[in-house]
């Protein structure tokens, strides 16, 4: 380390603090040190819920000890700082430990504010901040029934969410007459109300809490000032947070009068050497309580330290989330408090959505906008309230449901100030600095902004700005699928469904050229088996095929295949799991039991795959499809059948939903879940499709997925009865066959689909496009002609043939071959195809 670097010692490792760290690290020169009171590293608390939803710590973590290591950041935890002398310029932890700075940045945070409640200091009387409390919430959960939010803003909806996720009778306990009456009005916040109550959480405005006591049937009674009481097992306060300001109020740091490190411009407090960022700065007399904000002091305190002149000078409050699956909006001046001010006001009660637009007296600039329900426009409206962009002639069309051409916002009106990340404080000029510095798509932009890494609702807008700066630049977006055809994806199953095309030789011929690719020839046949779902092994199709499909089996590193028998729902008879013992033990197949709930059997040669599948068909098994991009799984719980939680029959719904849509062919690879009840053992929120039940029916979940980057499902509609779930399940998933580009999960598709959720929210309950008949029928018609391709190979002695090891002799690959570990096979690897213990392939070729 370099002896004459400048120290910068940061207290405190929350977002916030992360977040600078990231921006000093960038300069040469800095010695950085970081003192952290936890005992982990940076987390995600804006995504703090996901806790109960089955994220890990490990998935909330922003940072790791191997990166803060190879950035060369020095850091600390479990090293809450007790004393700074300001003339010495040195910190001191509680365990004694002394670090000396030249520039101390000061990013402690907030604390939770608790109410003065006699009764609060009692066991399962809790607080909504950390990982920590995370922990203590969940212990707490499994002890009782009945659960309590103290707080009705945006933090202690979160926490209600928690508690529901946790399956706890929900209440909220608000002293103001509303809900989130700081982002929403009077009437944004009783639809909130009604829709959150609609979901089984109970909501009490205008309750003081006056005492907290023994109860009779719960753990705890909380009597309120107007007499009433409720009774409860676990207590949560989110009434809001306090900055923790210990540190400066005791080495004296100007503070503001309510608290608050009391910070200039440039993020510096009264003592020049010393910095604060985030929740402990004031700045204007206000503390801002969003992650943004922070995350700009940070920026601006990192180019201050070099010797830079950015200043901070506020930042937008505007938010826009999903509450329990509820969309909220909420835009600079929602209340309408402006002087001349007038409003537009859209409210559509059987839909549950409100929409407000707050404009000046001239009718040319926008205020304030509050949107429940639907937040399609908050974008567009978000950058017409930043950028002082002048409004059409006729507001309300902003905000009114389509009856002709909507008012649009083009992003080449935008200014390059424009902020397009609020997260990350990423500007349309930032997107196209990246532009010229090199960047050539959307993904590069990513890389070299970080716009999209923060809560991810800019990609839509991020993808339009790019895509039209680079047009400009006389880069050509194209959307064709390859130089065969001139026609993306969706243009060509449009094409395929209506000109009745059924081969890829008719397709070419009348709208492509040359032989094909394999890019188009793949995408083409599942084009083809998703409309018509016809036999993929027939002369007209299997030349289309990978190498996948035409064996119908998975390719395996030593060139053998995998053998997926189906099991609907995780279910199999005794007397089926025998065969597929002895089958396995017959052909001496490595036997593994996998996370969807199945059975794998590994090892086989393809001169094998016909009398395995014929012994297991003969069984009443049929085709498990994991060699395609089609339905691989429905997960499930035992349900109410078995399980003494359930609330409903989970395992009967994925044996239907299985048996339903196994074949369907599709962009990518599809997995559901159904889960029983909210504790959600199938793990259905990170599928495709995921279904948890609910006392009055089913709660529908969509677009989740494991993976590389994981993504929890949208709540997509609550309480449904059986028919309308699968109702709604078809038009959502030939919806996504129809629309999806190639190899494009459901995750992926919804995110970049042009007004995401919401719009595919109107598409399948309300029938926005009038084609949900159409959609359910072409649903249909997959499920009436679905054949297990196992079964129809091994019928036809033409087909069999392809499943010769050489196609002019019987002999079987004698290079095939394996090594025994624990009991079963695996594939022989380097000298061991020498030297290790081979096994003799099992050979079946009939005398």
């Amino acid at each position: 380390m370099n002896t004459q670097a400048q120290k910068i010692v940061v207290v405190g490792n929350g977002m916030v603090g992360h977040h600078f760290v990231d921006e000093m690290a960038k300069h040469a020169g800095y010695e950085i040190t970081v003192l952290s009171a936890e005992d982990r590293l940076a987390y995600d608390r804006v995504h703090l819920s996901e806790y109960f939803s089955g994220k890990t710590a490990d998935d909330l973590a922003m940072t790791t000890p191997a990166y803060y290591n190879e950035i060369g950041v020095n850091f600390f935890t479990n090293a809450k700082v007790t004393h700074i002398d300001k003339a010495a310029k040195v910190v001191t932890t509680e365990a004694g430990e002394t670090y000396a700075y030249d520039k101390l940045v000061m990013a402690t945070g907030s604390y939770p504010f608790v109410p003065p409640i006699p009764g609060k200091e009692r066991d399962h009387c809790l607080v909504y901040r950390t990982i920590q409390d995370l922990e203590d919430i969940q212990a707490s959960a499994k002890t009782g029934k009945v659960g309590v939010v103290v707080g009705g803003g945006l933090l202690g909806l979160e926490a209600a969410n928690a508690l529901k996720e946790l399956g706890l009778e929900t209440h909220v306990v608000e002293f103001a007459p509303q809900l989130m009456g700081v982002q929403l009005d009077k009437d944004g916040g009783a639809l909130l109300r009604s829709m959150i109550e609609g979901i089984g959480v109970q909501v009490h405005t205008q309750k003081a809490t006056s005492e907290i006591v023994d109860g009779e049937e719960c753990v705890h009674r909380m009597n309120f000032a107007d007499g009433s009481h409720l009774e409860t097992d676990v207590i949560l306060f989110s009434a809001g947070i306090r900055p923790y300001d210990n540190l400066a109020r005791e080495f004296d740091l100007a503070l503001g009068e309510r608290g608050g490190i009391v910070v200039d411009n440039y993020c510096r407090t009264s003592d020049e050497s010393i910095y604060a960022i985030g929740e402990c700065a004031l700045w204007n007399n206000f503390i801002f309580g969003l992650v943004a904000p922070g995350y700009t002091m940070a920026k601006v305190t990192a180019d201050n330290i070099i010797g830079g002149e950015q200043q901070f000078t506020g930042a937008d409050m505007s938010t826009k989330l999903k509450l329990m699956g509820m969309d909220v909006g909420s835009i600079g001046d929602a209340h309408a408090r402006t002087e001349g001010c007038k409003s537009y006001v859209y409210s559509n009660q059987p839909d549950q959505i409100y929409k407000k637009i707050v404009v000046s007296a001239d009718g040319k600039e926008l205020l304030g906008a509050v949107l429940v329900g639907d937040t399609s426009e908050y974008d567009a409206l978000l950058q017409y309230a930043l950028n002082g962009i002048e409004l059409p002639e006729n507001p309300d069309g902003l905000i009114l449901p389509s009856s002709g051409e909507k008012p649009t916002l083009g992003v080449d009106a935008l200014p390059d100030t424009a902020t397009i990340c609020s997260c990350l404080n990423v500007t349309k000029g930032d997107i196209i600095a990246a532009l010229d510095c090199g960047a050539i798509d959307v993904g590069e932009v990513k890389s070299s902004t970080k716009a999209g890494s923060g809560c991810g609702g800019c990609a839509a807008l991020l993808k339009k700005v790019t895509d039209h700066e680079l047009e400009k630049r006389g880069v050509e977006i194209s959307t064709d699928l390859c130089e065969h055809f001139a026609y993306s994806r969706v243009e060509l199953f449009h094409i395929v469904q209506a000109e009745q095309i059924k081969t890829f030789d008719l397709l070419i011929e009348k709208h492509g050229s040359g032989l094909g690719c394999e890019i188009c020839k793949p995408a083409a046949a599942s084009i083809l088996a998703s409309v018509w779902n016809d036999y993929i092994l027939k002369p007209d199709h299997v030349s289309l095929q990978d190498t996948n499909d035409v064996f119908l089996g998975n390719m395996q590193k030593d060139g053998t295949y995998s053998v997926v028998p189906r099991m609907p729902g995780g279910e199999v008879t005794p007397d089926k799991l025998i065969v597929i013992g002895e089958v396995a033990k017959e052909y001496n197949l490595y036997t593994k039991v996998t996370g969807g709930q199945r059975i794998d059997l590994f090892g086989a040669r393809v001169d094998q795959l016909p009398a395995i599948w014929k012994r297991l068909i003969d069984a009443g098994m049929e085709t498990g499809h994991a060699y395609g991009k089609s339905l691989r799984t429905v997960k499930s719980c035992v349900g109410s059948t078995w399980c003494r939680y359930g609330q409903q029959d989970s395992m009967a719904m994925a044996i239907f939903l299985e048996d339903r849509y196994k074949g369907l062919r599709s962009p990518h690879k599809i997995k559901f879940a159904v889960s029983g009840c909210t504790r959600e053992c199938a793990e259905a929120q990170s599928k495709d499709i995921g279904i948890i039940a609910t006392e009055n029916g089913w709660n529908l979940y969509v677009s989740g997925n494991g993976g590389m980057k994981p993504r929890h499902g949208d709540l997509f509609a609550i309480d449904l009865d059986d028919e309308t779930l699968v109702k709604y399940i078809d038009r959502y998933l030939m919806f996504y066959v129809r629309t999806a580009d190639r190899l494009t999960r459901t995750s992926v598709w919804l995110e970049n689909l042009e007004g995401g959720l919401a719009y595919m929210e109107k598409i399948v309950k309300d029938d926005h496009l009038g084609i949900n008949a159409e959609l359910e029928k072409q649903m249909q018609n997959v499920v009436d002609t679905y054949q297990c391709e196992w079964k129809t190979t091994i019928e036809s002695e033409e087909q069999l043939k392809r499943f010769r090891q050489f196609v002019n002799s019987d002999t079987v690959d004698n290079n095939i071959e394996f090594v025994t570990e624990r009991d079963q096979i695996r594939p022989a690897q380097g000298d061991e195809k020498k030297y290790g213990v081979q096994i003799q392939a099992v050979d079946l070729t009939p005398a």
